[in-house]
């Protein structure tokens, strides 16, 4: 028997892409509280806490679908074969990276298409600055990072990366930070002044970049580890073993901890910001990747 959602505040949404499957958990007990069952090969993800969604992307169809705190699923979209990265918009709304396509689209709240514009080749993630203002991709094939205008979709910096195929991209202190997945490195790209303001080295095959408790966590693919590193002075602190082929990666809300969604060992890992313990695995469907912003603290009426 699955918990009520209705009782729960702290949410993470976990894609697993062999099972064709959502699975919704209560990030402060651990508890399953709904899988949903989603064709396609889900793997992109992005919870929108204000607004009561959660968008998943089908990897094989590029469909996109909506599902709500409950973990039921409100209405779908075809976005075509090529949409990957999700984003949710500040305020409303959702960025979608289409691979193929290289170009970043944004739709509204009822999702509408707002603009579309092209980035470099192979966009894989995609983030937004907390106020808005600026979105950027990871543009894989390119070896860049581009950056827009959140709001009218203007192309504003393309910036190379430290290291060939960024893939993973987040938002935070001010700049964005991407997993640059070939290179074992972590960029850090400055979006006033458009440059690259600094690097950070990882694992064998970093994926994702997450914050917590004042510090940086890289998912290393091939090393089965997480990096820890200080976000002000790009000194790596350690590497701690986690999951086989740890993938997506997200804060939970109190920012006391990450949760890291571990591909080959069907788990959800949750690590301690401070002690950097382990302090819950949680089974999930085969192949969970969960790549995006996945958690969240439900928004109150």
């Amino acid at each position: 028997m699955l918990a009520s959602p209705a009782l729960a505040g702290d949410l993470a949404f976990v894609t697993s892409q062999n099972a064709d499957m959502v699975t919704l958990v209560d990030t402060v007990t651990g508890t399953v509280l709904a899988r949903t069952p989603v064709p396609g090969k889900p793997a992109p993800v992005a919870y929108d806490p204000p607004a009561g969604r959660a968008y998943v992307i089908a990897a094989d169809t590029g469909r996109l679908f909506v599902l709500d705190e409950q973990g039921d699923i409100t209405e779908s979209l075809d976005l075509g074969e090529g949409a990957f990265g999700l984003a949710a918009a500040p305020g409303g709304g959702l960025f979608v990276t289409d691979w193929y396509g290289a170009r970043l689209i944004r739709l509204d709240s009822d999702l509408q298409k707002m603009w579309e514009v092209p980035t470099g080749a192979a966009p894989a993630g995609v983030a937004v600055s907390d106020d808005g203002q600026w979105v950027a991709t990871a543009d894989r094939d390119a070896d860049a990072v581009s950056i827009f205008d959140a709001q009218s979709g203007a192309l504003l910096h393309r910036v190379a990366t430290a290291g060939p195929h960024p893939f993973g991209i987040t938002w935070h202190g001010g700049r964005f930070w991407t997993a640059d997945v070939q290179g074992d490195t972590v960029s850090v790209i400055d979006p006033v002044a458009g440059s690259l303001a600094g690097q950070v080295p990882t694992g064998s095959h970093p994926y994702a970049v997450a914050f917590a408790g004042g510090r940086g966590f890289v998912t290393n693919q091939y090393a089965g580890t997480l990096t820890v590193f200080d976000p002000a002075s790009l000194a790596v602190l350690t590497e701690i073993p986690v999951g086989d082929y740890p993938e997506g990666i997200s804060p939970l809300p109190d920012g006391a901890a990450v949760a890291v969604a571990n591909w080959e060992s069907d788990t959800l890992t949750v690590v301690d910001a401070e002690s950097l313990a382990i302090t819950a695995e949680i089974d999930m469907p085969s192949g969970p990747r969960a790549f995006g912003q996945f958690t969240g603290r439900q928004v109150s009426p």
